[in-house]
């Protein structure tokens, strides 16, 4: 039967997260027998509930007369109007709600289709059309563009160039190692970043815009993780708030993260007319749009003032849980290592006598039941460090640090 499928997804890898939770399952019995039941910091998502206000929004509206019919995949009037004020009053940007924001099914199709609009798919590799991508990085971007036929290029982001690569020196390095610059469509950032945690400056990000303008390029801001962060008087910014920016670049957002909302799917893009337009017309032959339901809660939770309470209490609470794992992992010996700002991420080394970030997150599962995943599974840049999602409640964060003490995971022993 392979003979039927095209040409990109016969070597399609399983995506991460999908791999260790079916890795996870099948040794519970054994964990839990030793009283080592798995403690999940691998998945990248909340685990409290929604906000309570989004949860009875949506009761509400279910008797409404209409709302089960079929939605427009560009989203109800009344859930881009949402995003319209929402934007304006988190980033003081300005959008039309007609032309240049389009509803998604979570972020994470949204950045697929926009990867497939930009990719001419060829099977001669080096005619591939080239988008360039953070690394480490979100596990799931280097195969939405290998399943559209295109080729990735890394970005690398690393402690020596602060997470923050310089574009035209890749460019240059992207030459150097045979890749033809021609072919380059886009560039896809994404702060703050997963799995590093780590956020841009307001220069570099103007540096980003005028390299994709000089080079006709979209630029892709993955901006999920905006509201996750620490530091009320650093806030993770909007790309469309740079001068320029709508010249080249669309961003994306998901309710997935700020409000716990993984399962509903929901999310926008929101930027150059143009691109969304074509981005659009894509979406238009693939799906019918958001059940009106969810569209209808999602814009009211996005406006209330407790949707607003709910994203401020959870980041004093993923605060909290950081400062309860960084001091454990101190006392287990990890001493550098960034703390970031945003996010519920923590990046960090591997400890020298392992040779690799799987053998040691193995070693942790099987030994401590204690689920992290490999810095690998990111990106060539990711090899030698894992991430932590400290996601799970204090106490079992807690006994993690616990395990690993009573089962001799010190940084140096």
């Amino acid at each position: 039967m392979k003979k039927n499928f095209n040409y990109y997804v016969q070597d399609l890898e399983t995506y991460i997260m999908f791999y260790i939770k079916e890795t996870v399952a099948k040794i519970t019995p054994d964990l839990e027998a030793k009283n080592r039941a798995p403690i999940a910091l691998s998945m990248g998502a909340p685990t409290a509930a929604p906000p309570k206000f989004v949860i009875d929004k949506l009761k509400e509206v279910l008797d409404e007369d209409g709302i089960h019919t079929y939605s427009s995949p560009k989203g109800e009037l009344y859930f881009r109007n949402a995003v319209k004020e929402r934007m304006k009053k988190r980033f003081n940007v300005e959008l039309d709600a007609d032309k240049e924001i389009f509803s998604l099914i979570g972020s994470k199709e949204g950045l697929a289709n926009i990867i497939r609009i930009l990719i001419d798919p060829v099977h001669n590799i080096d005619d591939r059309d080239i988008i360039m991508l953070p690394d480490p990085g979100y596990a799931s971007y280097k195969e939405m563009v290998k399943v559209s036929g295109g080729r990735a290029y890394s970005l690398p982001l690393t402690k020596e160039n602060n997470y923050m690569p310089d574009l035209e020196e890749c460019r240059q390095n992207m030459k150097a190692e045979g890749y033809n610059p021609e072919k380059l469509k886009a560039v896809v950032i994404n702060y703050p970043n997963n799995p590093l945690g780590c956020t841009m400056t307001r220069e570099y990000a103007k540096s980003v815009v005028d390299f994709c303008k000089k080079y006709n390029l979209v630029l892709i801001s993955d901006t999920a993780y905006a509201d996750l962060y620490f530091n009320e008087n650093d806030r993770p910014f909007s790309i469309l708030e740079i001068d320029g920016a709508k010249d080249c670049a669309v961003e994306f957002f998901s309710f997935s993260k700020p409000y716990a909302m993984t399962g509903w799917r929901l999310g926008w893009v929101c930027g150059n007319s143009e691109i969304v337009s074509i981005f659009g017309k894509l979406k238009s032959t693939l799906d019918t749009g958001i059940f009106r339901a969810i569209q209808k809660a999602g814009a009211a939770v996005l406006l209330s003032k407790e949707g607003d309470e709910y994203i401020k209490e959870k980041n004093i609470g993923f605060k909290r849980k950081q400062e309860i794992f960084v001091k454990g992992l101190k006392e287990l010996g990890w001493g550098d290592f960034n703390v970031p700002d945003a996010t519920f991420y923590l990046w960090l080394p591997v400890p020298p006598r392992y040779k690799t970030s799987k053998e040691f997150t193995d070693d942790l599962l099987r030994t401590s039941g204690v689920v992290v995943v490999p810095g690998s599974g990111f990106g060539k840049y990711g090899e030698g460090f894992f991430r932590a999602s400290i996601v799970c409640s204090d106490e079992k964060l807690q006994e993690c640090i616990d395990r690993m003490k009573q089962d001799g995971f010190y940084f140096n022993k």
